[in-house]
């Protein structure tokens, strides 16, 4: 088994969810480093530097919520954590996961599959709950369950279980001068413009289901604050991700 620095993000004072994760990481037989959430759920967003509060208002149509930014900062904390470790890839991993049967093979897996290749990725998203505009690139199997490796071209949305490539980390902490979006829409917008992401499909983690401590309240969009064109801008970034994976997607079947 082949396993890559793991990172855990986890809030402090959530020791349920560490305990949770720590006796599923052990039983898989991955050492992990914890690294501690950013906790911005009492915070102004204001009181951010990082935070762009006219750009978030121009691409989500919304301000975001002190949550949303600490949970954006706790991954920018996390890819630094693979950069500094050395290593060519590194897990960044939310406290809310749920190893699914197989989940250690199947990392070591993807990471072989990944050594053979040129290495111009940039991350694999190992949990996402939906998964559509995709170029399939290899299927493996574990516990049973045949598993695809994909180029993400409409790269998945959440953030519980991610495989960074030593590049990927680094250009995500050299890219980063504002917070503008949520993380997850960050990788996507990213993601769909450089096409170097990659999935499993179906995924190897899940998530139990519980609310994020970091974010405080993702499930409720609150309306306070949002653009009298917010409905607009949604679609708008909806298309145009979607357009743009369509082109990357139409580019890889032809070649």
């Amino acid at each position: 088994m082949i396993t890559p620095p793991t990172f855990l993000i986890n809030l402090d004072g959530s020791a349920d969810r560490l305990q949770s994760a720590t006796a599923q990481l052990n039983a898989a037989g991955i050492a992990f480093e914890r690294v501690p959430a950013f906790d911005g759920r009492n915070l102004n967003p204001d009181q951010f530097p990082d935070y762009d509060a006219e750009a978030a208002i121009r691409y989500m149509g919304r301000p975001l919520r002190g949550g949303e930014i600490g949970c954006y900062l706790s991954h920018l904390s996390a890819a630094r954590k693979v950069v500094e470790s050395g290593a060519p890839f590194g897990m960044v991993l939310e406290d809310d996961l749920d190893l699914l049967p197989g989940f250690a093979e199947g990392v070591t897996l993807v990471l072989q599959w990944l050594a053979q290749g040129t290495n111009t990725w940039h991350l694999v998203h190992l949990a996402p709950n939906r998964h559509k505009i995709y170029t399939t690139l290899d299927t493996f199997s574990v516990a049973g369950q045949p598993h695809d490796i994909t180029r993400g071209h409409y790269f998945p949305m959440t953030t519980t279980a991610l495989l960074w490539t030593r590049a990927g980390a680094q250009a995500f902490v050299a890219n980063h001068r504002h917070i503008t979006m949520p993380v997850d829409n960050y990788f996507r917008h990213w993601q769909v413009r450089e096409n170097r992401g990659l999935a499993v499909w179906p995924p190897l983690v899940a998530t139990t289901g519980a609310d994020s401590d970091i974010d405080d309240g993702a499930g409720r969009r609150e309306r306070q604050g949002r653009h009298p064109l917010y409905g607009w801008r949604k679609q708008r970034r909806l298309f145009t991700d979607k357009a743009i994976a369509l082109r990357h997607k139409l580019a890889a079947r032809h070649s």
